[in-house]
């Protein structure tokens, strides 16, 4: 399994896999053709179907420069091995010199073709399943986060403090801003008004939505963000940890060290299902934020070990089968209320699984598996494309 490096990202919104990937993918192909004179792009699948709304279109023309390239959408074609492909040509005069097919997988991570899903090029952990984590810190009688300690390089801490700064810049600059988000479907920012009424009348609950709105409506305007696991899901695992700051008054090492936990289950699905909703649906990005929230909340709370599980499995269970069917392709409805709700959801999971000990039956193993068998089940319309569910609704309004 990769670090956690390779999950928690810094980057531009509003998509890790429309926007974050096709920009990395673009940026590598400029490098390999210096002397192309114009470039042509084709988008397939999702990445055609919902490209304009999460500016994939966008990112691809700035890159590799608007004046010399060309973007073909081409929705009806998609691949068996990931609905997010791009197909980068470069030209000299009417002569093609150079090809490139990549799939971009969810979370701002790139494969190609011939290359193993499950299979990465930097494995730093040396298990894949949680039951093997849990079954390996019993027999050493560590916690969670010295395990991850015990696999990362030495420079984790100074990684982890970057990180929990991009969140909360982000969540700070969107408590602040108001105004309409860019698109066209005038959505209309929420986190300031939601944070003055906290202002006036603090609740735990009115701290967590604005947090979480803060940072999704900052990701739906193309700010920078983390992604946890994705751009559509960044506002989750901050709330919760800026909350249990302001709230409870727990120190930075101990959020950051929450932060670690909540990415390794990030890092379990990453490797075993998707967090990509073109792939999956909602349930791998929305879905295993809350899994990740809840995890990073348990840890704070003293859970043990198998009661953090227990939190993401919980997380992750009752997300099963949510759709991916943003209006107009736009990370806004339903995405940016979804950060929100599963925020909120993180502490009842956390809550819950502590009363019971840990003590369960359906393992976050069997969770992973079954949400990627019901992603890939999901008809098409409902994985990212805005051809059904909410997205077919709201358009017709």
């Amino acid at each position: 399994m990769e670090s956690i490096k390779k999950l928690l990202k810094i980057g531009n919104g509003p998509s890790s896999s429309h926007t974050m990937g096709p920009a990395v993918a673009a940026k590598k192909f400029l490098e390999e053709t210096p002397e192309a004179e114009y470039y042509i792009v084709k988008l397939y699948g999702s990445l055609a179907a919902t490209g304009k709304g999460h500016l994939t279109d966008e990112i691809i023309l700035k890159t590799l420069g608007r004046e010399r390239t060309k973007i073909v959408f081409k929705p009806e074609v998609v691949y068996k091995y990931h609905p997010n492909a791009m197909k980068f040509e470069a030209y000299i005069n009417r002569d093609m010199i150079k090809k490139w097919l990549v799939f971009s997988v969810g979370g701002g991570s790139l494969k190609e073709l011939d290359e193993q899903r499950d299979e990465f090029s930097d494995e730093v952990y040396p298990h894949k399943q949680m039951e093997d984590i849990l079954e390996y810190c019993d027999e050493k009688q560590i916690s969670l986060y010295e395990y991850i300690v015990e696999h990362e390089e030495a420079d984790l801490d100074n990684y982890l403090d970057q990180i929990l700064d991009a969140m909360f810049k982000a969540l700070k600059r969107g408590l602040f801003t108001e105004g309409i988000l860019p698109g066209g479907l005038n959505v209309e920012r929420k986190a300031s008004n939601f944070y003055a009424e906290y202002l006036k009348n603090p609740s735990h609950e009115t701290l967590v939505y604005s947090a979480a709105l803060a940072v999704a409506e900052e990701n739906a305007s193309g700010g920078v963000i983390v992604t946890a696991p994705t751009c559509g899901a960044s506002g989750v695992v901050p709330a919760v940890l800026y909350a249990e700051m302001v709230l409870n008054n727990v120190p930075v090492e101990k959020i950051k060290e929450a932060l670690a936990v909540g990415a390794l289950i990030g890092n379990l699905v990453k490797t075993n299902g998707s967090i990509s909703g073109a792939e999956v649906g909602c349930q791998g990005e929305v879905g295993v934020a809350c899994a990740m929230a809840a995890a990073s909340l348990t840890y704070i709370k003293g859970g043990t070990n198998r009661e953090i599980e227990y939190s993401a499995e919980i997380g992750l269970e009752h997300h099963l089968g949510m759709t991916c069917d943003p209006i107009d392709g736009l990370v806004q409805i339903p995405c940016i209320e979804r950060n929100a709700m599963a925020a909120m959801q993180a502490y009842n999971c956390a809550n819950y699984a502590i009363l019971t000990k840990g003590i369960h039956r359906i393992t976050l193993d069997d969770a992973i598996e079954v949400m990627e068998q019901t992603g890939r089940d999901l008809r098409e319309e409902y994985r990212e494309t805005s051809k059904g569910g909410l997205a077919y609704s709201g358009r017709r309004k």
